[in-house]
């Protein structure tokens, strides 16, 4: 029997928007399991320690305009969580994060190694050994001066890229809400095609200043980016968390990388 033109047409539509309506969605962190007031490193989380850092982790838990959060402040410090991940970027290549940026360090300059300070952004990380020499790490960053869309390679380290998503101080104060193409961006910065990453971390940076900065970090999740979406958290690594983070994992100030690695890791 064949059907007419006009129902094929129709079952064609509604298959779409079944297909659509039921993106995969891998939550990183929403910060529900976690109890409003807890402070210091979340649960499931580990720090990333960073040469002269002084981290303080000033980080608390807290409801903010109906959504439960991350509050992240910094004083002449630099402090940086991490969380293993288990994503795939041909399925689930769109990062997407909210946040609300409340203040940059005041005299930040990513153009210049000595002033080289961020407010509150996020790291996607691609560990490998060894880590100064192979590891890859792309951060997302709003940034005072730099204007939205620019790339800036780290004055630190050459496998550090920086995404500026965001500038200015006019949005301040505001939650918004940022989806980024990672795969892309991962070939842009750096000519080739990404493995799927390890880590997703959390920073915020002040110590080349002397300044201050403050965040709020809400849900981080990877979407393939099309309408609704079923939502599901990553499964568990395959390989043993102490390898990846057997003492230290990475450290942003110089991205060197203490961990005992894996075999299958290149």
């Amino acid at each position: 029997m064949r059907v007419p033109g006009t129902l094929a047409f129709a079952l064609a539509t509604a298959l779409l928007a079944f297909s659509s309506s039921h993106a995969e969605v891998n939550i990183v962190e929403d910060w529900a399991q976690h109890a409003v007031g807890a402070t210091g490193v979340p649960s499931g989380w580990r720090t990333y320690e960073t040469f002269g850092g002084r981290p303080a982790y000033d980080f608390s838990v807290t409801e903010d305009e109906g959504r439960r959060v991350l509050h992240l402040k910094s004083r002449n410090e630099h402090s940086t969580i991490a969380k293993e991940i288990r994503v795939s970027l041909r399925s689930t290549p769109i990062l997407e994060w909210s946040w609300k940026v409340v203040q940059h360090p005041a005299g930040a300059d990513l153009r210049r190694r000595e002033t080289s300070d961020l407010t509150g952004h996020i790291f996607v990380v691609w560990p490998r050994f060894p880590g100064p020499l192979r590891s890859r790490l792309l951060g997302y960053a709003w940034d005072a001066t730099l204007p939205a869309g620019a790339m800036e390679r780290s004055r630190k380290t050459g496998s550090v890229m920086f995404v500026i998503v965001r500038s200015g101080t006019r949005e301040l104060g505001r939650w918004m809400t940022e989806r980024r193409n990672v795969y892309e961006d991962y070939r842009k910065a750096f000519g080739e095609d990404p493995e799927d990453p390890r880590a997703v971390a959390i920073s915020i940076d002040t110590n080349d200043t002397h300044s201050t900065a403050e965040a709020l970090v809400g849900r981080i999740v990877f979407t393939t980016g099309t309408g609704g979406a079923s939502l599901r958290s990553p499964r568990p690594p395959r390989w043993p968390a102490p390898l990846l983070f057997a003492s230290r994992f990475f450290t942003p100030g110089t991205y060197s990388l203490y961990a005992t690695i894996p075999g299958s890791w290149r």
